[in-house]
């Protein structure tokens, strides 16, 4: 299965356009968006932007970001359709997610608890036991290559980092995070930042018996 990942569009509309282009060209399976769709948006914006998405061949899914509205995760669209709280199937894969981001101190319009983000996926996982599955993400985990700020801080989720370690997904896609645009694993687990689709930013992964990751810019 071929994956076009990025996150952190905040709202740049050129970015839009050239993923649809993008998918067309590699024959992408799927995009999926690890948040940060708006920049401070409403819902209204949200739907305008992933909209853009849906024209092209792929099917799409989605997490909101800490700067998308609330209201984004509980939308029960076909298409595209909004993984937060939620399991997929495309293919032989379950795809499941988490969006907004840990509170901090900048009070951005979609903010969970630590705790929240492990208990939100494990509900997912309980639906579909037995199946290989994806994380998507807009935290990263915690003290990994992909949360580690300018500062030299981890600011990622302890409970993701858990959740990983135990359960031991394919492959998580996370944002976030803009500097840590990379890879890394924890365990047999890759993880993938695409980095910010505001600035061309994007990730194809091969998901098969292994994971393939190719980074790249619109």
């Amino acid at each position: 299965m071929k994956v076009l990942a990025l996150s952190d569009f905040h709202g740049f509309l050129p970015s839009f356009y050239r993923v649809v282009e993008k998918a067309d060209e590699i024959e992408a399976d799927l995009i999926v968006v690890a948040g940060d769709i708006t920049h401070f948006g409403d819902l209204e914006d949200a739907k305008k932007l992933l909209g853009i998405l849906t024209q092209s061949g792929s099917d799409v899914l989605f997490v909101p970001g800490n700067c998308d509205p609330p209201s984004l995760a509980s939308v029960d669209w076909n298409k595209p359709r909004c993984l937060h709280g939620r399991n997929v199937s495309v293919e032989d894969l379950c795809f499941l997610g988490v969006g907004g981001a840990l509170r901090g101190p900048f009070h951005t319009l979609f903010e969970v608890d630590d705790g929240e983000i492990k208990s939100i996926l494990e509900a997912c996982l309980r639906s579909e036991p037995s199946r290989r599955f994806v994380v998507v993400s807009h935290n990263p985990p915690k003290n990994t290559k992909l949360d580690l700020t300018r500062l030299g801080l981890h600011v990622g989720s302890l409970s993701l980092r858990s959740f990983i370690e135990q359960y031991k997904p394919l492959c998580v896609v996370c944002g976030h995070i803009h500097e840590a645009r990379g890879v890394d694993l924890l365990g047999l687990t890759v993880l993938v930042n695409p980095g910010p689709a505001r600035d061309g930013n994007y990730a194809v992964l091969e998901l098969d018996d292994k994971v393939k990751v190719e980074f790249g810019k619109l």
